[in-house]
């Protein structure tokens, strides 16, 4: 059970993850094609996926936290699984030289802590310390998400990588 205190704090960050998720569908739709098209880097749809699957693990957290005896530790375990699980899955097509390896890390981080965070309340019920771990490893997954999303509207999955840029000759122009 979650502490009445934390009500407020899981209101809001129910309400950002749905404003999120719906700000990415639109960051997505400027560039549909570089993300899933036939000829998209993975990098694209690893980043979108990335950023999505951040937001939707801290939206039904913060779901499940709003309802009164809810299993705030169940949901934490299953959806740490299951983040991690879609992590690997959209990084394991990425090249190297593309791959955010410390976002990457950090994702990975995040989940396995929410994992036995999760684990940790569904053994001793509502600990208050637990909860507070929680509402922290939220404001971690809205920053991953946040710099995957913005790395995306910048289009930093477009750029060749400089082992795939091949050689500049002295006589190419530059392009504009």
């Amino acid at each position: 059970m979650v502490p009445a205190d934390y009500s407020g704090y899981f209101t809001a960050t129910v309400a950002a993850a749905g404003v999120l998720i719906g700000l990415l569908f639109v960051a997505v739709s400027l560039r549909p094609d570089t993300i899933f098209g036939d000829g998209a880097p993975p990098a694209g749809l690893a980043q979108a996926g990335s950023a999505f699957t951040c937001l939707v693990d801290c939206f039904f957290i913060s779901l499940v936290a709003l309802i009164p005896g809810g299993g705030l530790g169940v949901v934490s375990v299953i959806l740490a699984v299951t983040s991690i699980v879609a992590t690997l899955r959209l990084h394991r097509e990425v090249a190297r030289q593309e791959l955010q390896l410390a976002m990457l890390v950090l994702s990975l981080a995040t989940y396995l802590y929410q994992l036995v965070i999760g684990i940790i309340l569904v053994l001793h019920g509502s600990a208050t310390g637990q909860v507070s771990s929680v509402a922290y490893l939220e404001i971690a997954l809205f920053s991953v998400a946040l710099r995957r999303a913005w790395s995306l509207v910048q289009g930093k999955h477009l750029r060749p990588s400089p082992s795939r840029a091949g050689p500049v000759h002295s006589g190419d122009a530059p392009s504009s």
